[in-house]
């Protein structure tokens, strides 16, 4: 898979994102642990978890411990692998998500991490929401202290602004390696911060890439139709011979050379149908003409 810059690291150009395999609906646990094993197989070398991806009520952590197992029942070499996780949210009984972003829980989270990933220094490091009830600059101020540290190797945030970005930079520097929201042919809100991340060459990781791409028309007449908004994306899968959700992510790719996208999975084929995209190349009028019809 080719690869790109996450700070001073090089990573797979499509990552995991591991969240489905924690949450509502999650698979097996060996399919589960499979479907990991079939990422790092097709060359994703970008794991993103976070300690909030678990059932309603449960303990934290669920997904990492995940992670951890299927790195450690890997057969192949996982040096390079980078594992990012997150903390500051919550997942109560009744299923809402809190924030919290104090310095006192964001450096007791890690810790928390820290152990469960089984690693000396977390790969990755990302305040997860902004917490409104806490300064800004004091949540980034404990990512700069757990750096300091050597608890973090990287640090990064989510769900942010094109102005915490810029605090957030101020703070960080060099070592503000990532941004992580949401984005994809269905929400483009952060084309602002996706433009800043290029600018200022921080890694942006798009959450739930694969928004507004329903299932492939390509598997049947049975399967829903696409939303007409994105019939582009489809046609052109047909064209290509792969899946709309390949066009996607070889989309969201060519926006910028700072883009990681980090798609969702709970089954083996799902994430090496991802991987496939990596090697994907789409001509300036096909780009062009996906710009067009998810602008819309």
């Amino acid at each position: 898979m080719h690869n790109r810059l996450l700070g001073d690291l090089r990573v797979g150009a499509i990552g995991l994102g591991a969240m489905p395999l924690s949450i509502e609906g999650r698979p097996d646990e060996a399919r589960a642990v499979a479907t990991v094993h079939a990422a790092l197989d097709a060359g994703v070398t970008l794991l993103d978890t976070a300690d909030s991806y678990h059932l309603p009520g449960e303990e934290p952590g669920h997904n990492e411990r995940l992670v951890a197992r299927a790195l450690a029942t890997y057969g192949g070499d996982t040096a390079d692998v980078l594992v990012t996780t997150k903390g500051g949210r919550g997942r109560p009984a009744d299923g809402s998500w809190t924030v919290t972003g104090s310095p006192r829980h964001l450096k007791t989270a890690a810790e928390a991490s820290l152990k469960r990933l089984g690693v000396e220094a977390i790969g990755l490091y990302q305040l997860h929401k902004p917490d409104p009830a806490v300064p800004f600059e004091d949540s980034v101020g404990a990512l700069r202290e757990l750096l300091d540290e050597g608890k973090i190797r990287l640090a990064g945030i989510s769900n942010t602004t094109v102005a915490q970005i810029q605090q957030a930079h101020a703070i960080l520097g060099d070592r503000l390696a990532s941004v992580q929201n949401q984005y994809s042919p269905a929400v483009r809100d952060s084309t602002p911060e996706l433009r800043l991340c290029a600018d200022l060459g921080i890694a942006f990781l798009p959450w739930s890439p694969l928004g507004g791409i329903s299932r492939s028309s390509l598997d049947g007449p049975s399967q829903p139709e696409p939303d007409p908004r994105f019939n582009a994306f489809h046609e052109l899968a047909r064209a290509y011979g792969v899946t709309p959700q390949q066009i996607c992510l070889a989309w969201l790719l060519a926006t910028s050379p700072t883009v990681l996208p980090i798609p969702g999975a709970s089954r083996p084929e799902t994430i090496r149908d991802s991987a496939g995209a990596a090697d994907l190349a789409l001509t300036p009028a096909d780009l062009a003409r996906l710009d067009g019809a998810a602008g819309r």
